[in-house]
């Protein structure tokens, strides 16, 4: 692929920004300047150097987020400060969204995308695919609730009720709850129906994928051949 088209697929700007940041000097690729912008460059294994920056070239964009409390899931947030604004330039401009949304309050796992048909299948109601929560609630955590989340709540507006498709005790004020239908702020509703009240809300766990320990509050990284592979199998999710 011409070097800045390459470019500008992974988000470096418009073709004549590219074709500028390459006649430059900026962009190096295994350490020697690049000086033509129309050089033919092999993408597999590619690893980009622009600005003094490695960046690894990816065909499509997949990465996860640590969300922080205190983020709007939108790239016209209305009162706080936009997740978009967590991640690199070149990732916004080349267009990911988020893949479903978080809460405002909620934190943890969110996963990005480019690829119009990833973000179809992974924000979808209708794939069923669980979600895991860790919840503090204001009142104390009995087997009642837990009971009454696992046997199905009315919530407003839904025909028929709405049970966890797994909940355990965690705690005095805690709760590991798993749901399958992405209805909007349904665990905050669930709790509410069954008598308690989320007091904070954790995102643990997207299908077979789990939120890595390792990954820092507002910290994201790209989605590897084995996340993506622990993503799709959830067959033995809690």
């Amino acid at each position: 692929m011409q070097l800045e088209r390459l470019l500008h697929s992974q988000g470096f700007g418009t073709r004549k920004e590219c074709r500028a940041l390459v006649r430059a000097g900026y962009v190096r690729i295994g350490g020697q300047e690049m000086d033509d912008p129309f050089a033919d460059i092999p993408t597999p294994g590619l690893v980009l150097e622009v600005d003094g920056e490695a960046w690894p070239y990816h065909e499509r964009a997949y990465l996860m987020l640590h969300k922080p409390g205190g983020f709007e899931c939108s790239q016209r947030p209305q009162f706080h400060p936009s997740v978009f604004g967590l991640l690199p330039d070149p990732l916004v401009r080349r267009g990911v969204q988020s893949v479903g949304r978080l809460d405002e309050d909620t934190t943890g796992l969110l996963l990005f995308s480019d690829d119009g048909q990833f973000i179809h299948v992974w924000s979808s109601g209708k794939k069923r695919i669980p979600k895991v929560y860790e919840v503090t609630t204001r009142h104390p955590v009995d087997g009642a609730l837990v009971d009454r989340l696992l046997a199905g709540v009315e919530l407003h507006d839904e025909i028929i009720p709405v049970a966890a498709a797994a909940c355990l005790k965690t705690g005095s004020h805690g709760l590991r709850l798993t749901v399958t239908e992405g209805k909007y702020h349904q665990v905050k509703r669930m709790v509410a129906a069954a008598g308690n009240r989320v007091e904070a809300l954790h995102r643990s766990q997207v299908g077979g994928l789990d939120l890595p320990a390792d990954l820092g509050v507002g910290e994201w990284r790209w989605l590897e051949t084995r996340d993506l592979a622990r993503l799709s199998d959830f067959s033995t999710s809690p």
